[in-house]
């Protein structure tokens, strides 16, 4: 059973059949994704600073685009601490260079929220809590935030914080997963917006 089975519980069934099936994620067994995304913005450009150096911990990027080619793969393994743990990565092909956005996600079955490092090595750790849409889509909302220095963490001030939504769903007249990712600030108001489809592929 897997993180996000374990988190959602009987709600995991309402779900689109086909998120069932992407979601269930065997240990060890890879799903793999390509398909492109129609649309990739970004903030200000005095954000692009920021953007370019999280680029170092393949973490947020820049640069932006239409119809840019991506691949997502997810991996489910076990820590040796006994979790389950979900390895993202995600990467886009842009005309000129190649960007990252991976992340690690273990649960917190206390606190019933998903606990998500961003990056790699990690920068960032954000609480995300699930939710199942009538539509049978997988939407996500972010939580509380914070600055990874090494073994230290630093709590973001919640004006600081990347609000993030994310919604996944499956179109089932083109046969496609869909993705919808918004990343806001309080303050300066958009940071990263990227919205796209793609299919299972062998890996």
């Amino acid at each position: 059973m897997t993180i996000y089975q374990t988190l959602l519980g009987e709600d995991f069934k309402k779900l689109h059949p086909k998120l069932q099936e992407r979601y269930a994620l065997p240990v060890d067994k890879p799903f793999y994704g390509a398909g492109k995304m129609t649309k990739i913005e970004s903030g200000g450009s005095w954000l692009w600073p920021f953007l370019k150096l999280a680029t170092r911990w393949q973490f947020l990027f820049p640069e932006t685009g239409q119809d840019v080619p991506f691949t997502v793969r997810n991996t489910c393994r076990t820590l040796p601490t006994g979790e389950t743990e979900i390895y993202w990565e995600r990467t886009f092909y842009f005309e000129k260079v190649i960007r990252k956005f991976n992340a690690f996600m273990t649960i917190d079955p206390e606190r019933k929220i998903v606990k998500d490092y961003l990056g790699e090595p990690s920068l960032f750790y954000s609480d995300l809590k699930f939710e199942v849409t009538p539509q049978g889509h997988q939407l996500i909302h972010s939580g509380r935030q914070r600055f990874l220095l090494g073994s230290l963490e630093i709590p973001i001030p919640k004006i600081l914080e990347g609000v993030v939504t994310v919604e996944d769903g499956y179109d089932d007249d083109r046969e496609v997963y869909t993705v919808n990712v918004h990343i806001q600030n309080p303050i300066v108001g958009k940071v990263m917006v990227y919205e796209g489809e793609y299919k299972e592929e062998s890996i």
